[in-house]
């Protein structure tokens, strides 16, 4: 089977699993081992987390890693496993539609099937970019996917920034999702939402499959499923603990000289193998 038809079938596979009721489970990874695991784990896909890929290539989140870092993790990754793979691309690493573009067709070369493709702005005047320009960058994304069925997951920060005003987000967030759909987004992506009513209005109110992200607070998988989530993100929670485990390991060892924070770890034969 050549590698274009792998990526079609991967493609097709990805899609399909965006079900309402039965959603897509991603704990987001940020390098060829991370994605090993989650793969051995179970799960049907792979997402990389952009803040997760940052910290790990030595950048700030937010537009402040080089697009070519984050395409060559990318095909490293989508190598590595024999399942999906979609990369969390931020605002698309560039600052106009066209470098979007650029960053999609890259995101494609390097076999990924699906992006997330962000409205904040995080070197604007205000926290999201006017909904008319994003549906721009989303339509340069789709034009540069040309017949590829990559799934454009359009993410919306109207909660997670919390921006405008409160008692209009909802109408806000759900104004762009109609944008961004019509542009050709094929799902929207709300982070920094919790509340079972708002994420129940969010699936009733959103004519494509709905991603939330999750984690401690948040509803379990089992309920958030039973409001017609279909996609579930970890985001940058697993990183955030990885690093977590990376402090308090060393405070431990340099205060105390004791290891009792590493009485959990994977054994190095078992990473071994899943690399070798």
């Amino acid at each position: 089977m050549s590698i274009s038809q792998i990526q079609t079938d991967r493609a097709a596979l990805f899609r399909a699993l965006h079900t309402a009721g039965r959603p897509l489970v991603l704990p987001n990874i940020w390098d060829v081992a991370g994605a090993r695991i989650v793969e051995d784990a179970g799960a049907s896909a792979i997402a990389t987390t952009s803040a997760g890929v940052s910290w790990g290539l030595g950048a700030a989140d937010g537009d402040e890693l080089d697009r070519d870092l984050a395409l060559h993790l990318i095909a490293r990754v989508v190598a590595a496993v024999d399942v999906p793979v979609t990369a969390d691309i931020e605002s698309g690493y560039a600052d106009h539609s066209e470098g979007v573009a650029e960053t999609v067709q890259g995101v494609l070369a390097a076999g990924a099937v699906g992006v997330n493709l962000e409205d904040a702005h995080h070197r604007g005047p205000t926290p999201l970019r006017p909904a008319p320009e994003q549906a721009e960058r989303i339509v340069a994304a789709r034009q540069a996917a040309g017949s590829a069925a990559l799934f454009i997951n359009a993410r919306i920060d109207t909660y997670l920034l919390s921006a405008g005003d409160p008692t209009a987000r909802l109408r806000e967030t759900l104004s762009r999702a109609e944008v961004y759909l019509a542009a050709g987004a094929d799902g929207i992506f709300v982070p920094g939402v919790t509340d079972p009513q708002i994420i129940s209005a969010l699936v009733e109110g959103v004519a494509a499959p709905v991603n939330v992200l999750a984690g401690p607070g948040a509803p379990a998988v089992a309920e958030l499923a039973a409001l017609g989530v279909a996609r579930v993100s970890l985001g940058s929670s697993i990183a955030e603990a990885a690093y977590a485990v990376v402090r308090s390991s060393a405070q431990e060892v340099l205060a105390t000289g004791t290891y009792g924070t590493l009485t959990r770890a994977l054994g190095y034969g078992e990473l071994n193998e899943l690399l070798r």
